[in-house]
């Protein structure tokens, strides 16, 4: 009896030794894969890549309702560090805002706030009036910016991975992207070649100081080559502007004090893009403009609103600035230190030109391939025409998940979408499906990292009806 017990005692040993070799195998080889697999972040539900007049006024929206999203980028930076000192808003001071869902934080708002000259129409938006706004717009409706310029977007199973430039990686159902004109400045061909020392676009200036003293020529004959000439006269700059149009054209003034006839109103009525029926159409149905044929989208977005200058440049440039009218570049080389410029006249005539250095204010022209934090992967996978995506009527691409917003949709939802003025119907049209999808599946979201809105709006998501349609 005894050695039967011994017999069993021994097996019984030798059964809890095994199972024990093997729990630890087990637990060896688990944290074996732990090592060679990362760390998977926790799921967000919504990103927003870009902190301009879009990109914060679909975060405020968002934050409002309680669409739960991070924000990443520099707050205003095409207006901070990309556009000239001393320049001047083309829009009106009416059509230069912000959009929050309640309309509680206008530049109006802003300018009597902080004691500056306003009215809707007739003065001028000055350059930092328009970003100093928009920064107290951050601080006040979308204080969850983060500061941090994303380097990579992927696509994951579940959704997407954006890097950040400090390497964190999140992971998020949704992205918009409401990136600014920066990536997308056009120079023409016959200049692309010159080193950047003899050669930039209007894009890259803030500071003129540099200039002072020295030769340039500036090409382009719109609201940007117009300024720029401008002020690079006041800075004491040789400056000399060369312009495909022979005349150029500026908006003109509108009285503060005087009010328009009924009769103006109607033939001319007003608008946040320019004045006529047609610019009224294109800024306030943005919608219906979506449905319209592409071949007519295409072309009106492109012909649209041809090179003008603001009513305030006229005085800075006419009488002041040599301007070379009917030309085009038709080759440059670099030639003892300063640059040789050829132009050709619509005739067929030439002339030439020896400058210290050309800026090209020649415009942007959206093409995905300019955004290099898109992987090949997504980049192949976005249906596109010209370069632009093509968009649905919630502003999503091809792509589930990949939301465009700003000049990036321009060709989609018309050319309103170059101006702070369309920011408002692109933050209501994403709100709305964002919204309305978070409230079929959400994703797990960590919410010391998330804005929220207060909890009966969040319970309120797929109730709101209050957008555009």
């Amino acid at each position: 009896m005894t050695k039967d017990l011994q017999a069993i005692l021994s097996a019984a040993q030798l059964l809890i030794l095994k199972q024990v070799r093997r729990v630890c195998l087990a637990s060896t080889e688990a944290a074996q894969r732990s090592e060679r697999m990362p760390f998977l972040p926790p799921m967000l539900e919504t990103a927003i890549v870009g902190a301009g007049p879009y990109g914060l006024s679909v975060a405020a929206h968002f934050r409002h309702l309680g669409v739960p999203f991070r924000i990443f980028g520099r707050p205003m930076d095409s207006w901070l560090a990309h556009m000239p000192k001393g320049m001047m808003l083309k829009s009106d001071g009416f059509a230069s805002n912000l959009y929050d869902p309640e309309d509680r934080f206008t530049l109006k708002q802003f300018c009597a706030e902080r004691g500056i000259d306003y009215s809707d129409i007739g003065i001028p938006v000055r350059l930092e009036t328009f970003s100093a706004y928009g920064l107290a717009f951050r601080d006040r409706m979308a204080p969850e910016l983060e500061e941090k310029l994303v380097v990579g977007l992927d696509s994951s199973p579940d959704g997407f991975l954006l890097r950040l430039e400090d390497g964190e990686v999140v992971r998020t159902r949704r992205v918009v992207l409401a990136v600014g004109i920066t990536h997308f400045a056009h120079i023409p061909r016959e200049l692309a070649h010159l080193p950047k020392e003899f050669l930039s676009h209007s894009f890259e200036h803030h500071n003129l100081e540099p200039f002072r003293g020295k030769s340039v020529v500036v090409i382009g004959g719109g609201a940007s080559a117009t300024d720029l000439a401008g002020l690079l006269r006041d800075t004491d700059a040789d400056v000399q502007l060369v312009a495909r149009q022979t005349s150029l054209n500026f908006h003109n003034k509108q009285a503060v004090d005087k009010p328009r006839s009924w009769w103006q109103r109607m033939r001319h009525p007003q608008s946040g893009i320019g004045p006529g029926w047609r610019s009224r159409f294109l800024a306030d149905a943005p919608m219906a403009f979506h449905y319209l044929p592409q071949s007519f989208r295409l072309k009106t977005v492109r012909t649209y609103l041809g090179p003008s200058g603001g009513w305030f440049a006229k005085d800075k440039v006419m009488g002041r600035v040599p301007l070379l009218l009917g030309y085009t570049p038709k080759r440059a080389e670099i030639q003892d230190g300063r640059v040789r410029l050829e132009l050709r006249a619509a005739d067929g005539s030439e002339r030439e030109i020896l400058t210290e250095h050309i800026i090209a204010a020649t415009g942007y022209k959206v093409n995905l391939k300019r955004l290099p934090f898109l992987s090949p992967e997504i980049r192949s996978k976005i249906t596109a025409v010209d370069g632009t995506p093509v968009l649905s009527s919630s502003f999503e691409s091809s792509i589930p998940g990949l939301y465009f917003a700003g000049v990036a949709a321009a060709n989609s939802f018309g050319p309103v979408m170059r101006f702070a003025f369309g920011a408002g119907f692109a933050a209501r049209r994403l709100t709305r499906a964002l919204a309305k999808s978070l409230a079929r599946n959400p994703a797990a979201v960590a919410a010391s990292s998330v804005a929220t809105a207060r909890s009966e709006e969040s319970q309120a998501i797929s109730k709101k009806t209050a957008f555009d349609s």
